[in-house]
């Protein structure tokens, strides 16, 4: 079996807000789409939501060059928002609108899901950011799958930006992942022993007409029908760029070391679903605040315990990828907080200086247009 490429690429969903108001807005500028186009040559597309847009990197061969990348995509979409009046913001939660007043994106694709799903995916007034890691053998990718998904409460807690959701702070780091769970097809991916029994489940759905190929599953983690890579989807969309590159790069990391292990025979430990749906619940609730549950010693652990010794399972992976401090950021966001630790901090400290709710919601709105363009 040849060695997988683990090659990467990062796609981003971006909220749009009037800057004015600060609330997102219900119809897109029909020059904005189109400007964006010209100026990225398909690395933009819309969003099942107006409001909403999504990127993506090019295929990169390091997380240097998916950092630069990136941060091209991220500083155009925002150019072209500020010439239409908007501004742009990488959370995955807007603090204060309402979904019921948002428009879908006039498309086919969002037609159909719109009419099978209804006011589930109306709700969906959310974003993420997805990491695509290149696995070319097939076999070898679902046998990663199976074993990843230990890993992503870890990768959620890390990357949460959803703390608001219609006005109030709803107590969770990640509210996007109660809104997507009212998905079909979400969740932690099952477990398979091959590639060819992956695809006869699908084959399954598809044969029925419930869906038109795997692009409509929708796991934390999955193999992606139009690349040949591993993508995880559990993360929320971080704030900062540099939190952004941490993640991934862990992501990447992480499947390089079950990879070598994998060489010596050996295979991390498959987890009962009950179990990792803890630590995924965990980290949804309370991020990195309250630690996430060690399935060994059957107990919770503090989750800069549980990081250490993630740096230090994936140190050799780091070096060979040359993204030791990338992957060592994550003590830096553990240190200050995620965005929703952010999101939070900003809200209580304008409510003590005075502020009413309104005007505490719209600073947190503001905070999350400057930290969105922190570093770039």
């Amino acid at each position: 079996m040849p060695q997988p490429s683990f090659t990467i690429g990062i796609e981003e969903e971006y909220l749009l807000v009037d800057a004015q108001s600060r609330d997102l807005i219900h119809e897109a500028p029909p020059t904005m789409l189109t400007a964006c186009e010209k100026a990225l040559e398909g690395q933009v597309t819309p969003e099942f939501l107006q409001c909403q847009i999504e990127v993506g990197t090019r295929v990169c061969a390091s997380i240097a060059e998916a950092r630069n990348d990136l941060a091209r995509l991220r500083k155009t979409v925002a150019g072209v928002a500020r010439d239409h009046g908007l501004a742009m913001i990488a959370a995955s939660t807007h603090p204060f609108a309402t979904w019921g007043a948002q428009k879908r994106t006039p498309k086919e694709r969002y037609e159909v899901i719109e009419r099978d799903l209804q006011e589930v995916v109306r709700r969906l007034v959310i974003s993420g950011m997805h990491v695509h890691v290149a696995v070319e053998d097939d076999d070898l990718r679902i046998d990663l799958m199976n074993q990843a998904a230990y890993i992503l409460p870890h990768l959620l807690a890390l990357s949460t930006s959803s703390p608001f959701w219609q006005g109030h702070d709803t107590g969770l780091k990640s509210y996007r992942i109660a809104v997507w769970d009212e998905m079909p097809r979400t969740g932690l991916p099952e477990q398979f022993d091959s590639f060819g029994e992956f695809q006869r489940h699908v084959d399954v759905l598809v044969s029925a007409g419930l869906i038109e190929d795997g692009t409509k599953i929708w796991w934390d983690v999955r193999p992606s029908v139009r690349f040949p890579t591993l993508e995880v989807r559990i993360c929320d969309i971080c704030t900062r760029l540099e939190d952004t590159i941490c993640v991934a790069a862990l992501y990447r990391c992480w499947l390089r070391m079950l990879y070598r292990l994998r060489l010596k025979n050996q295979r991390w430990r498959r987890y009962a679903p009950m179990l990792t749906n803890e630590n995924r619940w965990r980290a949804q609730r309370y991020g990195t605040d309250r630690g996430l549950v060690d399935f060994g010693k059957g107990a919770v652990v503090d989750y800069s315990e549980l990081l250490e010794e993630m740096l230090n399972l994936v140190r050799d992976d780091a070096e060979h990828f040359g993204c030791v401090a990338e992957v060592e950021h994550a003590r830096q966001v553990l240190a200050r907080g995620t965005s929703a630790h952010r999101q939070v901090s900003t809200y209580q400290e304008a409510l003590s200086k005075g502020a009413n709710q309104e005007e505490a919601l719209k600073a947190v709105v503001d905070m999350l247009i400057e930290d969105t363009m922190h570093g770039l």
